[in-house]
């Protein structure tokens, strides 16, 4: 993980940053059906490019990345989700590239089965406070477990067993490891 400072090429890092905030985008304009409600993937974008990427460009992609994203499709929610998608995917970034050094996999899945906690209690919580009641939230509450579990696994599979994430850092300049 290098942090924005650091980066010597910036413009490759907004790049990077821009692509991962457009699939979060476009992954939000439609849901897949699921019986009552909608699964949206976003969240496997979100923990993703929060395994992969720096916190500060995890949190934006996170946050502003669904707050854009709701604000085309469903304006309702986009201030929780600004909120509860940015620290979310702050806190997977911090705690895969912080926590077990040697053991890159299990840190990632430590930060994506914390990450699906957030986005579940946050959005919980963020649904009462826009359709000012809690039994809407709870409705929703099946929903938003599966679709940050969907989430998590996800990205997890994604960067780890099928190795997107040592692909990029092997091949993209600005996320080589430094010693």
């Amino acid at each position: 993980m290098v942090s924005f400072k650091n980066i010597q090429n910036k413009t490759l890092w907004i790049c990077i940053s821009a692509i991962f905030m457009g699939l979060n985008i476009l992954m939000s304009a439609k849901g897949i059906t699921v019986p009552g409600g909608h699964l949206y993937l976003n969240d496997v974008v979100i923990c993703t490019s929060a395994l992969m990427l720096d916190p500060v460009a995890a949190a934006l992609i996170g946050g502003l990345g669904a707050f854009l994203g709701d604000f085309f499709f469903y304006p309702k929610a986009m201030f929780v989700s600004l909120v509860v998608h940015g620290v979310q995917a702050a806190v997977i970034s911090l705690i895969a590239h912080k926590t077990f050094n040697n053991k890159k996999a299990l840190a990632g899945a430590i930060g994506v089965l914390t990450g699906a906690v957030i986005m579940v209690v946050g959005y919980t919580f963020g649904r009462a406070w826009v359709y000012s009641t809690m039994a809407e939230s709870i409705v929703k509450l099946p929903y938003q477990i599966l679709q940050a579990t969907v989430g998590a696994v996800g990205g997890w599979v994604i960067v780890f067993p099928l190795k997107l994430g040592k692909l990029f850092r092997n091949h993209v300049p600005v996320y080589r490891h430094r010693k």
